[in-house]
């Protein structure tokens, strides 16, 4: 949002300097990202009239010129003049000898043997534009030998605001001095309100097809204005200094409206439009050339302003080409209305483009002022282009309400951590120019239609602080009690398992929740993913399910950047649908391992990282607790090198390497090993338990069993665990054979198995008997053969 500081002030002027009310705005949260001049340092330029143009004797492209630049004899000059619109009787800046201009001093001089004066200046050569095409043209009623300065307003800054989305009523210069008016408690200039007065019975019938989308629509036809008609300078350089550039009178109007009231205008010709006036969703096939000059499908969500015929504008975005006023255009429907924001919303970003427009109603305009403002801009296009108006057409449904919100003072005290009282209080809403009923300390505050950002108490109390100023809040160190949390041994937090994995030489990423669809669909098989109204990027379009594009993503950019050894790893949420919320959020630990196992170095031989160190990676979070992994398929992970993780018999994550598929793809030169695990089975921990330590050694006895390939080690030890006698304290694998003398689809399992007591030595038959009942679950539950 750009503006004219002399506009501004001369709606609201507080006794403080340019760079004061900068500070002031940006203490009250309406930050001032930038304050320029309107034109660079100069001196010595006055308006001149040209009184006549002769060719230069021995130039072609060069005119000489006499000019009057003052009141008296002396002030006819002649200057030589190089522009291509120079000609009699148009008033010009002229830069005096002496005139010290950006960049050079005028000097008097000869050029091509005729002396000149001085110089007739374009804006560029003043500073004011970064390019000209010739003088800098003035009105007729410009006073000669006026300081060129004055006349112009030179001696004015431009605002720049950084606005937040919710202050939607600073997008005019009228809601920005409304705001300065509160802030530093200065009267304003009230809103110029006059109804226009209908001199023509002339009007047109309009049809609001969808109420809940156009809710207000104010309109009226204006006729016989002046094609010839100009725009006024001091509303041109208002314009400019805006950032918008001149178009013609109405055009003009329509723009200056929009940015001093922040309601967007239009104005259509009427001899362009063919019946009724149309507010109506778009139909299937439709298209319309904007007044940009694209050309775009409309699609059914789109609301529309048309006639019975053809679509004419995209409803509070932009017109359309064909409805356009031009410089012959003489008869017009002015529009002025009200769209719900959610309408318009995202709209022009899906186009491709922005506008003034939709960047207002997308975020709400004040409703209660549309009707003023139509009027506004009537008597302004009657007084610049002349014509007559016709009656207001004023179709109202349901408005958004302003619903009253209790502010209790002493919730004002205890928030703000300041003696406010009910005087105060009740002085800062007045300046803001809120309707409130003070009873019992507490304030039922009615917020202004402008104020689409009021809604809960703690937002009216946001007000007070930004008007009494936050620099003016004393600074003082908050005094609570100061409580140990509860630390429970069966939880773990996040942090400890972050530390974790950074000790197994991990580092930590942070992507977006937002994906590519196509590594939804890739990688994890989902082909319905939850998908965004309005993604920030084509390429981050939906949520994710999976924390592993993400992490492959990192691991492109690393590879790209020359790094060998990469280990990753990623917390954070990821989004399945479910039937009953449509949405379902679950918090995820997931990593990924590529390159060498260790870093390079002389004590270890290099090795590429593999399913088995990960594995040790994954048994070493979940501690002492009896995971299992077992084979599984998963789109991302090579089918043979694959796992998926469970703990209790739920299943609580996977981990493999990545398909070769998928290697390929990515163009990734080693193995790729990831895994992911839901956070939730991560936190838990089972509670230490107190075991006594025995006194008598442990005996250690080996069995060696054949059994079926297709039987997992994993059920053989859960098997003997879950029955085994008390006086064996561990059960583990040391060998497995397959090859000479066992059969093709059998294998050799050797396990080692330990036994104690805590009151006394075990004896040989006491091991024996606990062998047997091993040996015994081993045979009848998976068919195993003790090998001899």
């Amino acid at each position: 949002m750009k503006f004219s500081e002399n506009w501004l002030r001369s709606l609201v002027n507080p006794s403080c300097s340019s760079d004061e009310l900068a500070h002031a705005l940006t203490m009250a949260g309406i930050e001032v990202e930038n304050i320029q001049p309107v034109a660079a340092v100069f001196d010595r330029v006055v308006v001149a009239e040209v009184i006549s143009v002769d060719k230069h004797p021995a130039a072609d492209r060069l005119s000489v010129c006499v000019v009057n630049a003052g009141k008296t004899e002396e002030s006819r000059l002649q200057i030589v003049c190089g522009a291509p619109n120079v000609r009699v009787g148009i008033k010009v800046p002229c830069a005096l000898v002496g005139a010290n201009l950006p960049g050079f001093t005028i000097k008097k001089a000869k050029l091509r043997g005729v002396e000149s004066s001085g110089m007739l200046c374009s804006a560029k050569e003043l500073g004011i534009s970064e390019a000209a095409e010739g003088l800098l043209i003035l009105p007729d009623d410009a006073e000669i030998g006026m300081d060129f300065r004055q006349f112009y307003e030179l001696d004015d800054q431009i605002f720049t605001l950084s606005l937040t989305p919710n202050r939607a009523d600073c997008l005019g210069v009228y809601g920005i001095a409304r705001e300065v008016a509160a802030i530093t408690a200065t009267s304003i200039l009230p809103f110029e309100n006059k109804a226009v007065t209908a001199e023509i019975a002339d009007g047109v019938n309009v049809q609001i097809l969808d109420s809940q989308a156009c809710p207000l629509y104010c309109g009226r036809v204006i006729r016989d204005i002046r094609p010839d008609a100009v725009t006024p300078s001091w509303m041109i350089k208002r314009l400019e200094r805006s950032g918008l550039r001149p178009i013609n009178p109405v055009v003009d109007i329509t723009n200056y409206v929009l940015l001093e009231t922040g309601q967007p205008m239009h104005a259509f010709d009427l001899t362009r439009l063919s019946g009724a006036i149309q507010v109506r969703y778009a139909k299937p096939g439709e298209r319309i050339q904007l007044l940009n000059g694209n050309e775009v499908e409309l699609e059914p969500d789109m609301l529309l302003i048309a006639d019975e015929q053809k679509p004419l504008a995209l409803a509070g975005i932009m017109g359309g080409m064909d409805s356009s006023v031009i410089e012959s255009t003489t008869s017009l429907f002015l529009e002025c209305a009200f769209f719900k924001p959610e309408i318009i919303s995202g709209k022009s970003f899906r186009l491709g483009f922005n506008s003034d427009s939709a960047y207002r109603f997308e975020r709400g305009v004040d409703f209660a002022a549309t009707y003023n403002v139509l009027h506004y801009a009537t008597d302004l296009i009657l007084k610049i282009c002349g014509g007559k108006a016709g009656p207001v057409v004023e179709i109202k449904h349901t408005l958004p309400p302003r619903s009253a919100v209790d502010v209790r003072a002493g919730r004002v005290r205890r928030v703000l951590g300041i003696d406010m009282n009910q005087q105060q209080i009740g002085d800062y809403f007045k300046r803001l120019g809120f309707q409130f009923i003070d009873h019992d300390d507490t304030f039922t505050v009615t917020p202004p239609s402008y104020r689409f950002d009021l809604s809960i108490e703690e937002d009216f109390i946001e007000e007070l602080a930004r008007i009494h100023g936050y620099d003016h809040i004393p600074r003082l160190a908050p005094r609570a009690p100061i409580n140990m949390l509860p630390a429970p041994e069966t939880k773990r937090l996040p942090i400890e398992l972050k530390q974790s994995l950074v000790s197994l030489d991990y580092q930590e990423v942070v992507n977006y929740a937002f994906v590519d669809a196509v590594w939804e669909r890739d990688l994890v098989g989902n082909d319905s993913p939850i998908t965004l109204q309005n993604p920030i990027a084509s390429h981050m379009s939906v949520m994710r399910s999976t924390l592993i594009g993400g992490l492959i993503a990192n691991l492109q950019f690393n590879l790209n950047r020359k790094q060998s050894r990469i280990r990753l790893f990623e917390m954070g949420c990821c989004f399945v649908r479910n039937e009953a919320t449509d949405c379902q959020q679950a918090e995820k630990l997931a990593g990924l391992c590529y390159g060498d196992a260790v870093s390079e170095q002389w004590g270890v031989a290099t090795r590429t990282v593999d399913y088995f160190d990960v594995k040790a990676d994954i048994e070493m979070l979940f501690g002492s607790r009896n995971i299992h992994f077992e084979k599984f398929v998963h789109p991302a992970l090579h089918p043979g090198k694959s796992a998926q993780i469970s703990l209790n018999n739920q299943i609580v994550g996977w981990l493999g390497e990545l398909h070769p598929r998928w290697q390929k793809k990515y163009e990734f030169q080693k193995n790729t090993v990831l895994f992911e695990i839901d956070l939730q089975a991560l936190i838990n921990k089972s509670m230490p338990v107190v075991k006594e330590i025995a006194k008598f050694p442990p005996v250690r006895r080996d069995m060696a069993i054949i059994i079926d390939n297709d039987v997992s080690v994993h059920s053989l030890l859960s098997g003997m665990l879950a029955d085994k006698p008390a006086i064996v304290t561990d059960i583990s694998l040391f060998d497995i054979y397959r090859g000479k003398g066992m059969e093709n689809n059998k294998k050799s399992l050797a396990f080692r198995v330990l036994l104690q007591d805590t009151e006394k030595t075990l004896t040989d038959e006491e091991a024996d008997g606990a062998m047997a009942i091993l040996i015994e679950i081993l045979e009848k539950r998976f068919g195993a053969v003790l090998r001899k």
